[in-house]
């Protein structure tokens, strides 16, 4: 018996049932399995994430979608360096005769860019507010200083506006993302960045930074003379209260002045030192990708995509007696979506006029990069591509009453994906959590930032039988409580039915869009742009 078979026995998952149509229990069937602890969290270049592509492929097999990846296989290689921060790792700041030591994940965590076994590291800090240059919005935290060789030191998030007319007003913007920040510093010739954790800057506690940081993290391989931070890390509101100290500065007062437009670089008189042992692998990991042909002789060639990454957080920090870090809803229940499309997509008798390719992707949880990595080498040319709708950490908690798509509104696509909801009877709900800045935060962004109209189709807000704000309620719990915890663990009494009230909505979408005689585009003055 061959290894994919295996695997999707040991899955106990029914068969696709003949008439194709998108069932709530194969979703149900495929999240429980993704997320049983033999999976081991589903880490990237592990025993556990090799098994969850293996399991991700024999689905699409047994789906009938045919292989996409490399030399006729479901696999895409996507080449990867983990670099984990040693637990020994020192982190210090000094001033006046003065200094302070902080902790390896009680006070401080973070990585090394630089893919060495050793870092150590000496540079004066220098606070930047929030480390945006943005002259569209005519806005400049670093008024001309050089910080060549300097540790910045910042907050994430971006100046507070109910302005919607500057920096998106509530909504976060690109450079209100912690990826942001550490790319203007290394464009900047930074030694380090170090962000200040506050709940409300970030948008979730200090408990979600250590899990995602406080382990192996992949990078793409450095090239030979490329620029990268001998660190890269964050400190908790207390260690920064200790660090700005030194300077005679609270975080509540330079959290004050960076919200203002006249606000300007502070030289701190501090200095930063750093000794970071790391272990450096390459990491054997990669994309599952099928396809379902289209119909159309000339735009077969062309690609509707659908995607959900495959990883969580693996095996971390113990949380209760608990070290596996699940992701059963993150993301589990994308993976599971996926799937469920792939087999009602290849089940369809007349198969839609464009290809249809079902990517799950890898390292998400590490910065997108497995999407990244696809962007840059894909499968399908970019220019080729109508559309990603990506599906990322879905509720299964009842009857879903709207969704929420994110983005849709800045592709052409928008009035069609207002129809779709409105066949479905669901309504499109405005994102909730708009500070959050969900549109960078998933792989859709990774197609979006290429010049491929790209959204998620999200989780429902209200649910049927519940109360007006249930919903938020609820969704505030899960980020409290279970959201990258050992805690996001399948439940028996969960109901998938807005899960597949998901799937629905997006093969709709995506099979239409599959049939439209044009590619769709970016709405006229958008950001983004096909290139």
């Amino acid at each position: 018996m061959s290894k994919l078979r295996l695997i999707a026995v040991l899955s106990s998952l029914p068969l696709l049932a003949q008439d194709g149509a998108l069932s709530a229990e194969h979703i149900r069937a495929d999240t429980k399995f993704l997320s049983n602890d033999l999976l081991e969290g589903r880490g990237v270049g592990v025993r556990g994430g090799q098994l969850a592509t293996e399991y991700i492929a024999a689905q699409f097999a047994l789906a009938g979608a045919k292989p996409a990846g490399d030399d006729g296989t479901y696999f895409q290689k996507v080449p990867l360096v983990g670099v984990e921060t040693q637990p020994d790792a020192q982190l210090s700041a000094s001033a006046s005769g003065k200094s302070v030591e902080f902790h390896w994940l009680n006070d401080f965590v973070g990585v090394s860019q630089l893919q060495e076994t050793e870092t150590r590291f000496e540079g004066e800090a220098v606070f930047v507010g929030h480390s945006i240059t943005a002259p569209e919005w005519n806005w400049d935290d670093f008024k001309g200083m050089d910080v060549k060789g300097k540790v910045l030191v910042l907050f994430t998030n971006e100046p507070e506006s109910t302005d919607p007319k500057f920096f998106d007003g509530r909504a976060l913007t690109y450079y209100g993302r912690w990826v942001y920040k550490y790319e203007e510093a290394v464009r900047r010739g930074a030694l380090g960045a170090i962000i200040i954790h506050t709940t409300p800057t970030a948008g979730y506690g200090w408990d979600v930074v250590r899990n995602s940081w406080g382990r192996e993290a992949p990078f793409v391989k450095l090239a030979p003379g490329e620029k990268a931070l001998s660190f890269s890390g964050w400190v908790t509101r207390e260690a920064g209260e200790k660090l700005l100290g030194l300077a005679g500065k609270t975080v509540d007062e330079l959290l004050a002045a960076s919200e203002k437009r006249d606000f300007r670089p502070t030289p701190l008189g501090v200095v930063v030192r750093g000794d970071l042992p790391s272990k450096v692998r390459p990491l054997d990991t990669r994309n599952v990708a099928a396809i379902v042909p289209g119909s159309d002789p000339k735009l077969k060639d062309e690609v509707v995509v659908f995607t959900a990454h495959w990883d969580h957080l693996g095996i971390g920090t113990p949380v209760n007696g608990d070290a596996i870090y699940n992701g059963a809803i993150d993301n589990g229940t994308g993976c599971a979506i996926l799937m469920e499309l792939a087999r009602a997509w290849a089940a369809q008798p007349q198969k839609p006029k464009r290809t249809a390719l079902f990517l799950s992707v890898t390292a998400e949880e590490g910065g997108l990069k497995g999407s990244e990595y696809y962007a840059a080498h894909p499968l399908y040319p970019l220019a080729k591509t109508a559309i990603d709708l990506n599906y990322d950490a879905l509720y299964p908690w009842g009857r879903a009453l709207n969704v929420v798509v994110t983005g849709a509104e800045r592709t052409t696509v928008w009035p069609l994906a207002q129809q779709m909801a409105k066949r479905l009877n669901l309504a499109i709900a405005p994102d909730d959590q708009p500070e959050q800045g969900h549109y960078f935060r998933s792989d859709h962004f990774s197609f979006a930032h290429a010049g491929v109209p790209a959204f998620s189709i999200g989780h429902a807000t209200e649910f049927a039988g519940k109360p007006a704000g249930w919903g938020e309620k609820a969704w505030a719990e899960y980020n409290t409580k279970h959201y990258h915890q050992p805690s996001d663990e399948y439940q028996e009494d969960w109901d998938f039915t807005a899960l597949q009230q998901a799937a629905e909505y997006g093969f709709l979408l995506g099979k239409e869009i599959a049939n439209q005689d044009k590619l769709p585009d970016w709405v006229p003055g958008d950001q983004f742009k096909r290139k």
